[in-house]
């Protein structure tokens, strides 16, 4: 299972919480070094200056201090004697570390003088409480400065996303209000101008389409009123069912055009969902009702019954008969027996839902159904999805609103 991503505002937190670490842990390692070094160097010359002038009250004859030949004298400082070398040096062996400092005053005598270096220990761990003590208060503040900076950021760029998801869905009065003049802002005023601009494209081509279909209508009506005029015969029925088809692609197309122009009205009435799944595949051969569970919704009679007819019209025109209509309480599924969607056209449903004059099929048609019943449905506050059936075949999914009664068990109903 994989971890949840990280949004913008945690990483922010977590990179300024890092880099706020990093630099105050550098910074104490630092000092540390630099004091420990100064206290070193400063111990040593003040031992030295002790040798010094243990050597030559030692050679006056006066006495001090310092010790001949001490026993204890730790290797490396006799060996170093021994080349007439005057050394400093801090032996770690004990329990306390102990500074030494050592010379030759004679072939065979060697002057010492040592003291302990608890004290710069002390005062060298006191200084790491407190750079550890104020790193930590630092790196705290830093961090909580970089949060807030980042649930700032984060829900920007949420309150970005969550605009664009509505627009994408098809509210395209959706829009920010930039804040400030960085990426953010920028980002929000182009996601405003791209929410104008499709607005714009789309009523632009809603009108067309609504022009268009409106100056179709007459001529389309006259066509048919003349085609009953024609002489019985293998042509006249030809052109009746192309003015038949072109009547049904106009009529369409208006439909399109008022549900993108959102001036449908729902008229809403409690219904049977199997009374309004019979009466939609009434006209339809080879379409088969079953009610495993019935449901009494609050919904528009007329929309729904459409939105299932053109599901079955569709499973009719472009899959493989017979098509079963399944009625389970306010869910109904459309399924044929064909070879199902292809894997390109069910992509496009599941992201962006049916496009339109794309069907998907060899075998022809105006590719407008299941967009106009992806419209209604979006109208009528149902959910429309659609998949392909583990046992072959498409299936498309309505899910009506529920305000009205549980489903209830109904007996087997016929075939419609």
């Amino acid at each position: 299972m994989r971890p949840p991503a990280l949004n913008v505002g945690a990483k922010v937190a977590l990179a300024v919480a890092a880099a706020a670490a990093c630099v105050a842990g550098s910074t104490g390692v630092l000092v540390h070094r630099i004091t420990a070094t100064d206290q070193l160097a400063t111990a040593r010359s003040g031992l030295d200056r002790e040798l010094v002038s243990a050597a030559h009250d030692h050679a006056a004859g006066r006495s001090s201090p310092a010790a001949i030949d001490p026993p204890d004298l730790p290797r490396p400082v006799a060996r170093a004697v021994r080349h007439d070398v005057r050394v400093t040096y801090l032996h770690n062996g004990g329990v306390h570390p102990v500074l030494w400092a050592a010379t030759r005053v004679s072939d065979r005598k060697v002057v010492a003088v040592s003291r302990s270096y608890a004290p710069e220990q002390r005062s060298l761990t006191a200084l790491d409480r407190t750079l550890l003590t104020t790193g930590t208060a630092a790196t705290m503040l830093v961090s909580l400065t970089g949060l807030l900076l980042g649930v700032r950021m984060g829900g920007r760029a949420t309150a970005a996303a969550r605009t664009a998801e509505r627009i994408a869905e098809g509210d395209l009065d959706a829009r920010l209000r930039p804040q400030g003049r960085d990426e953010i802002a920028r980002l929000a005023a182009s996601v405003n101008a791209m929410a104008d601009a499709l607005s714009a494209r789309l009523e632009a081509e809603r009108r067309v389409t609504a022009d268009i279909a409106h100056e179709l209508r007459t001529p389309v009506a006259g066509m048919s009123a003349a085609v009953g005029l024609l002489p019985p015969g293998r042509a006249s029925e030809l052109v009746a069912g192309g003015v038949q088809k072109l009547r049904g692609l106009v009529e369409d197309v208006l439909e399109v055009a008022r549900l993108d122009a959102r001036i449908a009205v729902v008229d809403t009435e409690q219904r049977e969902v199997s009374a309004m799944a019979r009466r939609a595949v009434a006209g339809l051969d080879e379409v088969r009702v079953r009610v495993a569970a019935d449901a009494v919704v609050a919904t528009d009679p007329r929309r729904v019954e459409r939105i299932l007819a053109n599901l079955a019209a569709n499973a009719l025109r472009h899959g493989g008969p017979p098509v079963e209509v399944e009625v389970d309480g306010p869910v109904v599924r459309v399924r044929d027996h064909g070879s199902g969607f292809p894997p390109d056209l069910l992509a496009v449903l599941h992201t962006s839902g049916p496009q339109r004059f794309r069907t998907g099929s060899s075998t022809g048609g105006t590719g407008l159904g299941l967009t106009i019943a992806t419209g209604q449905a979006r109208l009528l506050g149902a959910r429309l999805a659609f998949r392909n059936h583990p046992e072959g075949g498409a299936e498309a999914e309505l899910r009506l609103p529920t305000e009205c009664g549980p489903p209830r068990d109904v007996p087997q109903a016929p075939n419609a």
